[in-house]
């Protein structure tokens, strides 16, 4: 079937363009500019025509982190792969990267393998993954080979948790190398956490039990530290990395350090740190709705200012949501103790949105908005051209978003398993209206029409960030 989507203004990362997008099949088969922004593009024949007037016409967003059905803290997310990825093509997200887990003591396929059986038939948008590995042995670096041929190109290492996930600094330096050798990426969470378990253990002996206090023992310092330990070893090792998460200007000045020395250091951030702070935090318990790691950073130390620069200059790369959602149940296991309460927000739903409120205020571009959330994790992950841009030849994964349409962010109205908001009564201006997955609608008018199951699986390559332009200042 061949799709005319005409009338639109089509962006790209480098680009917007009055243009008319025809899609055959499931690529994208030619992007025609018109005349004049009102006229027809003549001589495109198609056997459906989808009217864009007034909308942009967008690459479909890649999402490079997330957690779908993840046992985390004695329980599991509460998206699973129908309701996540359910949700994420709603907010105009069509391919997601989900963290598959290494459980110790056991092999890295194993948990690629039961990633793939939970997405299989599932997932209503396209996906690939990561692998957290958890147990650095000589016999999981040699398997990390097998991992790559299956196309799962990134690796992801911990110098946070101890006791699960934590990694030393030789374990990392070897994974690294090893990375190195297969033209892989190691995706990082920074925070010392060795010193953040003292910090946590001295504040439960003073009586200090609440939400608040999983933020005040998780201070930038830490978060900044640990970057620039782990900048400095994949430069020994010669590797690709992505610093995931960061939270705080001096964790972000670590990355740019890196690359201004010519490392190949990128910087992932997500709309959370954005948009929240701690004083945006409930009273009491209530705080735990917010508690996530990276911790939110005080906004009045300007850390919300200096990501925003990033992500508008490009010393932010990308702009991921690490969704990892909870029920306000599951966030109640820490009323007593926080260093119960599991760690993560909902956000899938709402990426593109909470980006585009930095086109609405000045922040940054519409060519910016959709490198950072389309074109930039596409090549972080080695997908592109297949996604994150309108090309002929890329799978013709597209968004028609209302720039003029306002929503208000509510538990009542999003798609997300979570049964509240992080985000309640935030008035956002725009708002997905259709979706193509594969020239296949799958929302319209805001409503999902397609199925689980829709989605499919990608191999990845390598990544491909052009080194030339990617930072300013």
């Amino acid at each position: 079937m061949r799709t005319l989507i005409e009338g639109g203004t089509v962006v790209g990362p480098s680009t917007r363009l009055e243009a008319d997008v025809l899609v055959d099949g499931e690529h994208i088969a030619a992007i025609v500019a018109r005349p004049t922004p009102t006229d027809r593009t003549p001589g495109l024949m198609a056997d459906r025509v989808i009217d864009a007037t007034g909308r942009y016409v967008l690459p479909g967003g890649v999402d490079l982190h997330t957690h779908l059905e993840l046992p985390v803290s004695g329980t599991v997310t509460a998206d699973d792969w129908v309701t996540g990825s359910r949700a994420a093509l709603l907010g105009g997200t069509t391919t997601i990267v989900d963290y598959a887990g290494q459980e110790r003591g056991g092999g890295l396929m194993a948990g690629v393998e039961r990633w793939r059986e939970r997405a299989a038939g599932r997932a209503c948008l396209d996906h690939a993954f990561h692998l957290m590995v958890t147990d650095v042995r000589p016999d999981t670096l040699e398997e990390m080979a097998a991992v790559v041929e299956q196309g799962v190109t990134g690796f992801k290492l911990f110098t946070a948790y101890p006791g699960t996930n934590y990694a030393d600094d030789g374990q990392i330096l070897a994974a690294m190398q090893r990375a190195a050798e297969l033209d892989a990426t190691i995706m990082m969470h920074a925070e010392n956490g060795i010193a953040i378990d003292v910090l946590r253990a001295q504040a439960l002996a003073r009586g200090q039990t609440g939400p608040i206090h999983h933020l005040l023992t998780r201070p930038a310092a830490l978060e900044a530290e640990a970057v620039q330990r782990v900048v400095a070893l994949a430069e020994v090792a010669g590797c690709r990395l992505v610093v995931v998460h960061i939270s705080c200007a001096p964790a972000l000045a670590e990355v740019v350090a890196g690359r201004d020395r010519g490392l190949p250091v990128y910087a992932e951030t997500c709309p959370q740190y954005l948009v929240l702070g701690i004083e945006d935090l409930p009273e009491g318990l209530d705080a735990a709705r917010l508690v996530c790691s990276p911790p939110l950073r005080w906004r009045h130390e300007g850390h919300q200012q200096v990501l925003w620069e990033g992500v508008a200059t490009g010393r932010i790369d990308a702009v991921a949501t690490d969704h990892c959602s909870f029920t306000w149940k599951q966030k109640l296991a820490g009323r007593d103790d926080f260093t119960r309460i599991p760690n993560g927000l909902a956000v899938i739903e709402h990426r593109l949105d909470l980006l585009h409120q930095g086109v609405v205020e000045g922040r940054l571009s519409l060519e910016r908005w959709v490198e950072v959330c389309m074109t930039a994790p596409a090549r972080l992950a080695g997908l592109h051209p297949r996604k994150g841009e309108l090309l002929p030849g890329s799978d013709a994964d597209v968004v028609l978003y209302d720039p003029a349409a306002r929503q208000v962010l509510s538990a009542s109205t999003h798609h997300m398993a979570s049964d509240y908001s992080c985000f309640e009564g935030l008035e956002v201006t725009g708002r997905v209206e259709t979706v193509l997955l594969r020239g296949q609608v799958v929302v319209d008018e805001g409503r999902h029409v397609g199925r689980p199951g829709d989605g499919r699986e990608l191999r990845r390559g390598p990544a491909t960030m052009p080194e030339a332009g990617r930072s300013e200042g």
